[in-house]
């Protein structure tokens, strides 16, 4: 049995809320999942943030994309993530991730921070769904965590290649690359719009915003506060400085 591990009760307020449709919604895509991995997912005890164990039929998704054959990563040392958040629509959707399973507990709580305070992320999908094509992830604003890649234009692995970094509305917040003082390269390629930070537009994550504090106090850091690039969508976990 695949056991979710609720970190909090959302509550009767959220529920209320949502009128019983998340849960329903849910319940009903925990249903589907069971069906097509013959797995027994526990879901007596529901709960619209929560995390577990990578099912079966999620990691089937992962292979050969996210999860390349010749990943050395365990399985086990990854958590699959389900939960509620508001949209651009100003509507409620269902977000999953993959992540480490060091910030599964941090990165519920701070989603569940986020939909309790109604703070708009376009769309939330493994990655999987692009091939783990991180500029067609990007491009399409989807906010990702885990996949076993290198930085681009590197050799060496990125913190999403261990789950421990993710990037929130990418397209609003691109990666921006400089070169003697100019801008030399922007991520996703039609985030050139976004790259300006002054605008008043609560989608671009700025230092000292909302988010921005929800991540920082959990320990996390963020890709707008690097020297030599900004990486406005990125924030990342070191386990080792915890």
């Amino acid at each position: 049995m695949i056991a979710l591990t609720p970190l909090f009760s959302c509550g009767k307020g959220i529920h209320n809320r949502l009128n019983g449709h998340q849960e329903r919604v849910i319940k009903s895509e925990l249903k589907n999942e069971q069906k097509k991995s013959g797995e027994k997912i526990a879901a007596d005890n529901f709960d619209c943030h929560f995390f577990s164990p990578v099912p079966e039929s999620v990691f089937k998704k992962m292979e050969g994309k996210s999860f390349p054959k010749d990943c050395p990563v365990d399985i086990k040392e990854l958590t699959y993530m389900k939960f509620s958040h508001y949209g651009f629509d100003g509507k409620t959707h269902t977000g999953e991730l993959v992540v480490n399973k060091a910030v599964a507990k941090k990165l519920t709580r701070i989603f569940h921070q986020l939909y309790e305070a109604k703070y708009q992320i376009e769309k939330i999908k493994l990655i999987d769904e692009y091939g783990a094509d991180d500029e067609a992830s990007m491009s399409d604003n989807n906010t990702s965590a885990f996949c076993y890649r290198k930085i681009a234009g590197s050799t060496n692995l990125s913190v999403h290649a261990k789950g421990l970094a993710i990037d929130i509305n990418p397209l609003y917040n691109p990666c921006v690359h400089y070169k003697n003082g100019k801008i030399s390269k922007v991520e996703p390629k039609n985030g050139q719009a976004y790259v300006e930070r002054a605008a008043n537009d609560p989608r671009r994550i700025k230092k000292g915003d909302f988010i921005y504090k929800l991540f920082v106090t959990n320990g996390f850091t963020w890709g707008g506060d690097w020297k030599t690039l900004k990486d406005y969508q990125h924030f990342e976990y070191d386990p080792e400085k915890e």
